[in-house]
């Protein structure tokens, strides 16, 4: 399946090259448009059910042991309600997450025949050259997610626009034929460059991150930043 996290030989960097990729076999080399539908589920971690995470389990597991062993670790975890949630951040979590999305991933590619999505832990995107394409699927990935996974959408982080207009995933505003880093992303980081003091270390990993986008002038714009003399008490 196109799922991109916590997984060895995939990540961040793999899903925004998919995405890439993406764009430029359904827009046929930027000759048609390109419509994306990006949805992210609400409270995802929070909301993975315990008893439905380890009946999915059970299909991959044939051992009783391993499977016991999975049950005492999930049903240790649990957020506002019992038997459900799992910790954010947590590596295992992540792992379990995997599991657990696979079912809608399996779901997209076979039952909805949507072959352009990709995701990313509990953010995805369906690209297409049709929007009513978009409209008619999105119905039945809510139905899915709801009565499959007891997950639902954030209604307010439903898009369906165009690649030319700008998409925002993944940290990164894409269009045709480049990417720019989002605002927010931006914002934050100059705030943890001054927060460390321009530190070599913060500076070079920013510096790489930024690499993967048209960031020329966001580049020199972090040098001098972390040039400028530093402040003395």
């Amino acid at each position: 399946s196109d799922s991109n996290s916590c997984q060895d030989g995939k990540g961040t960097h793999r899903a925004l090259r998919r995405f890439r990729k993406f764009i430029g076999i359904v827009s046929e080399n930027n000759v048609r448009t390109v419509w994306v539908l990006k949805c992210d589920i609400r409270k995802f971690f929070a909301n993975i059910d315990h008893a439905i995470l380890l009946d999915i389990s059970a299909k991959y597991i044939p051992d009783q042991d391993i499977l016991h062993l999975l049950s005492v670790i999930v049903r240790s975890f649990h957020s506002n309600a019992v038997g459900v949630g799992l910790p954010l951040g947590n590596l295992t979590s992540q792992l379990l997450v995997n599991i657990y999305m696979n079912e809608f991933d399996q779901f997209m590619k076979h039952r909805l025949k949507a072959k352009y999505y990709l995701r990313y832990a509990d953010d995805f995107a369906v690209l297409s050259t049709e929007k009513v394409y978009l409209e008619t699927i999105l119905p039945a990935m809510q139905e899915f997610l709801g009565n499959k996974l007891k997950l639902s959408m954030h209604p307010d982080k439903i898009f369906i626009q165009t690649v030319a207009s700008g998409v925002d995933f993944l940290g990164w505003v894409h269009f045709s034929d480049h990417r720019v880093l989002r605002t927010t992303t931006k914002k934050r980081m100059f705030r943890n460059i001054k927060a460390k003091d321009g530190k070599e270390e913060t500076v070079q990993s920013y510096l790489g991150l930024i690499g993967h986008g048209n960031s020329w002038k966001l580049r020199q714009k972090i040098i001098d930043k972390a040039s400028k003399p530093k402040s003395s008490n």
